[in-house]
């Protein structure tokens, strides 16, 4: 009986054809030289925390179903008395994906939950870091299918941030538009 490990569909396509395509393209002489992500951070920020700890279980089960990894909660760092806050209290949620759950988020964001967004017509290009991250701001949660919206209290808004090894924004660019990544058009003048 032979048992084959995972691999994430991304991953397999990463390895097989945007790894070639982008050493033709970029005249690299290795494939280790080839851009790669490297981890997805999925930030989610739950205000209500402060008045009532169940939106903070609510929102930590929707954002583990979403990730397929529990997140961590994020406390404040100081208190601020015109928001009600103190220092320590709950006021996020934080989660890190590397590995093949990286990869099974970024197919699920790019083929699943993207489209769904409405009004969609793509991601603005200028929001890449200079350093080869790329930032996307999420209004609303529920375009993920794991969210039932009938347990869920509110639409929550989130920033993911997608980490690559690139040494510039036009290598990360062109590794995320090889993944699919649904960007805005640039204008032709």
């Amino acid at each position: 009986m032979s048992t084959t490990a995972y691999i994430s569909r991304a991953r397999k396509f990463y390895k097989e054809k945007i790894v070639p395509e982008m050493m033709k393209e970029f005249n690299l002489s290795t494939p280790m030289a080839v851009p790669k992500i490297e981890k997805i951070v999925i930030s989610m920020s739950v205000n209500e925390a402060r008045d009532d700890i169940k939106h903070l279980e609510i929102a930590k089960e929707e954002l583990s179903l979403i990730c397929g990894q529990m997140p961590q909660i994020k406390r404040a760092k100081k208190s601020i008395s015109n928001f009600k806050l103190r220092k320590g209290m709950p006021i996020a949620l934080k989660v890190t994906l590397r590995g093949d759950r990286m990869y099974d988020f970024l197919d699920k964001f790019i083929s699943i939950a993207a489209p769904k967004i409405r009004d969609f017509s793509g991601f603005n290009l200028d929001k890449f870091d200079g350093r080869g991250s790329y930032n996307v701001g999420i209004k609303d949660h529920f375009i993920f299918p794991e969210v039932n919206q009938d347990k869920s209290p509110k639409s929550r808004g989130m920033n993911i941030t997608i980490v690559t090894t690139a040494k510039n924004d036009a290598m990360a660019m062109k590794l995320l538009e090889y993944f699919g990544f649904p960007f805005k058009q640039k204008n032709k003048k």
